[in-house]
């Protein structure tokens, strides 16, 4: 039997004048955890994940894992909704009375949040399925009319026969440009590593490593400061002649260490572990070198292009691509193409973090479909711009019995299209798809996501769908509510 805190023993919120801003917050992270607590999502969420770890348990384990699941749940949708780094939060949560009630880190004796380390452990204490059925489970909770009647002050239940869909880039936090910066890149992680090493007794043939650190520098400065000088070709090519014979040493002294610790990292203070993790760092810069360099001098010494697909974008996130999106504000893009769908409300429903190099926005539709269909019903109509549109998705979804709502590429057909209500309907809504994603990615995500990796990312992204639609479900609340209670006091 699992044993939960009991609710009695969990502090009142105290009465705030005034601050707008702050009480429209509260009463959004009250209705949050209402719908938490109320639909039993949240128990039942914790319930089964206790149960997977088996069922020999004491009831104090029991109570333990509770709590700490508890916690990681709450604390992963504080970080979507405030956008905070982990150190951040952790300080915020220490300070403010509605986040300590928010994540049940108040008891009798005192308050214990958590330090930035255990939250990050947090976020990645499920599994990406589990907070995927989250997401689905909560939103399915909103289609009851009882349930919706009780937590959302509405009438109807909320429906998923409309959905509308766009792809986007999820920015990756590198540096542009990524020819000779990466060597700057390369220097900074070797030479720390190297620095590491040395304060742990184990020094090899080399001089101060600050040193290299700060040749490295000036040669970035000296190359960002010739761009509009006479010669200006001709210098950045001296320049980066420099920067390979530095980086040459830098790499012999990188790989000496290496070699030193490998044999001798038993004289240190550290157990295995802790120098694998230093040895791994040498080594992803190491292997990626040799390519770097190479790329570096096809664009700056040989005027040459590279493809895209032999690029080094990054030596720590291998998984980002180069997306020529075409877009006002950036033609190029660096990172991983995101799809989102979402229904009328703005409930978000459907998604996919794409690793790979991504396809066309015509060949994700199908796909999405099934998906829906799956967790929900088989969509009425499904409405997108016209990169989604192709002959392919015409015919599925006409034989599924869908709308088809996507905007065509074909001038004649779009001016057909226009003719009917329905089809101007749903693309006028589709406007605001365009800034569900623009709120999601700059107040959610962030620009750029910090997240590294992209299995820490794709993590990252799906916490954050969940507190978007947390959000979005608890501001209806809380925006209805105060509709009936300004109602009720003009009746009066």
């Amino acid at each position: 039997m699992i044993v939960s805190f009991q609710p009695e023993l969990r502090p009142e919120l105290p009465v705030v004048f005034g601050a707008k801003d702050y009480r429209e917050f509260r009463a959004t992270l009250e209705e949050m955890d209402r719908i938490l607590t109320a639909t039993g999502i949240e128990e039942r969420f914790i319930t089964n994940r206790i149960e997977a770890l088996g069922c020999d348990l004491t009831p104090k384990r029991r109570r333990w894992h509770w709590r700490t699941f508890r916690m990681a749940l709450r604390y992963s949708i504080l970080l979507g909704i405030t956008e905070d780094s982990h150190r951040e939060l952790s300080r915020r949560v220490a300070d403010s009375q509605i986040f300590q009630w928010f994540t049940h880190t108040t008891f009798i004796d005192g308050v214990r949040p958590v330090s930035k380390s255990t939250l990050e452990r947090f976020e990645k204490m499920f599994s990406d399925e589990d907070i995927s059925q989250l997401i689905h489970d909560t939103n399915r909770a909103m289609s009851d009319e009882a349930v919706a009647k009780e937590l959302l002050y509405r009438e109807t239940a909320l429906r998923f026969d409309e959905i509308f869909a766009d792809t986007t880039c999820v920015k990756a936090n590198i540096h542009f440009p990524v020819d000779w910066v990466l060597l700057r890149d390369g220097t900074r992680t070797l030479i720390k590593a190297v620095i590491l090493i040395r304060a742990k007794g184990i020094k090899h043939r080399m001089g101060d490593p600050e040193t290299f650190l700060r040749d490295m520098n000036k040669l970035c400065i000296e190359m960002t400061h010739v761009r509009k000088k006479p010669n200006a070709k001709r210098m950045r090519k001296g320049i980066f002649r420099r920067m390979k014979r530095l980086m040459k040493v830098i790499e012999k002294h990188a790989m000496n260490y290496q070699h030193e610790l490998e044999a001798r990292w038993t004289e240190t203070d550290w157990n295995e572990f802790e120098a694998q993790v230093v040895l791994e760092r040498i080594k992803n810069i190491l292997d990626q070198l040799p390519q770097a360099i190479h790329q570096a001098h096809e664009r700056i010494i040989g005027e040459r292009r590279v493809s895209n697909k032999d690029k080094i974008l990054s030596f720590y996130e291998p998984d980002i691509h180069v997306l020529v999106r075409g877009k006002a504000g950036a033609e190029v893009e660096f990172g991983n193409a995101l799809y989102l769908a979402e229904q009328a409300d703005g409930l978000i429903v459907d998604w996919r973090f794409i690793e790979e190099q991504p396809p066309g926005d015509n060949k994700l539709t199908t796909a999405s479909i099934k998906r829906i269909t799956k967790e929900y019903e088989t969509p009425e109509s499904y409405t997108g711009d016209r990169g989604f549109d192709s002959p392919e998705n015409r015919i599925d979804l006409e034989a599924l019995d869908i709308v088809n709502a996507i905007c065509p590429r074909s001038v004649p057909l779009l001016v057909e299209k226009l003719e009917d209500e329905e089809f101007c309907r749903l693309q006028k809504r589709r406007g605001g798809t365009e800034a569900r994603i623009g709120i999601f990615k700059n107040a959610y995500l962030g620009s750029p996501l910090r997240s590294k990796g992209f299995k820490n990312r794709r993590t990252r992204i799906e916490w954050c769908i969940l507190a978007h639609n947390l959000w979005k479900l608890a501001r209806m609340a809380a925006l209805r509510r105060e509709e009936l209670e300004a109602e009720i006091a003009h009746a009066a």
